[in-house]
């Protein structure tokens, strides 16, 4: 009787290499003359390279807009677009809203509220626990 081996499937790794940015594209607005750009036009030529470098599952597009803020647009993966005003911000700033944009999801925020943390199609077996269940009241004779 002879022994066939077993082919090896691929193991688990805990998510490497299944994770995909949402954010696809993000666009940079910016104005040449104007003072609320200083910061933007100095990211663009001083930290965009090396994000964009970094990053290369995100496509950049720079482009001015005269006489106008500058703003940053992300495009994401589910057809949403997300802008934020950058006016006025120092470079640090910018790349903390780049960054934003670039963790985001696309969806809209919603409000949490109370209630269910987790939401579930079958009720837990054990019930719903409140403050009633379990061990009596204590009794306060002496």
């Amino acid at each position: 009787m002879t022994l066939k081996a077993i082919q090896k499937t691929s193991t688990s790794q805990n998510g490497i290499g299944a994770f995909i940015l949402q954010c696809k594209r993000l666009d940079f607005h910016y104005c040449d003359w104007a003072g609320s750009s200083r910061g933007m036009n100095i990211f663009l030529q001083e930290r965009l390279p090396k994000f964009a470098a970094s990053h290369p599952s995100i496509e950049i597009h720079v482009s001015p807009r005269p006489h106008r803020h500058p703003v940053i647009r992300g495009h994401f993966i589910n057809g949403t677009q997300h802008s934020i005003c950058v006016r006025n911000l120092q470079t640090l700033e910018i790349l903390q809203k780049v960054e934003i944009l670039r963790d985001m999801s696309g969806e809209k925020a919603r409000r949490v509220r109370g209630g269910k943390v987790v939401g579930s199609l079958n009720e837990g077996t054990r019930g719903v626990w409140s403050p009633f269940h379990g061990a009596r009241a204590p009794s306060f004779e002496g």
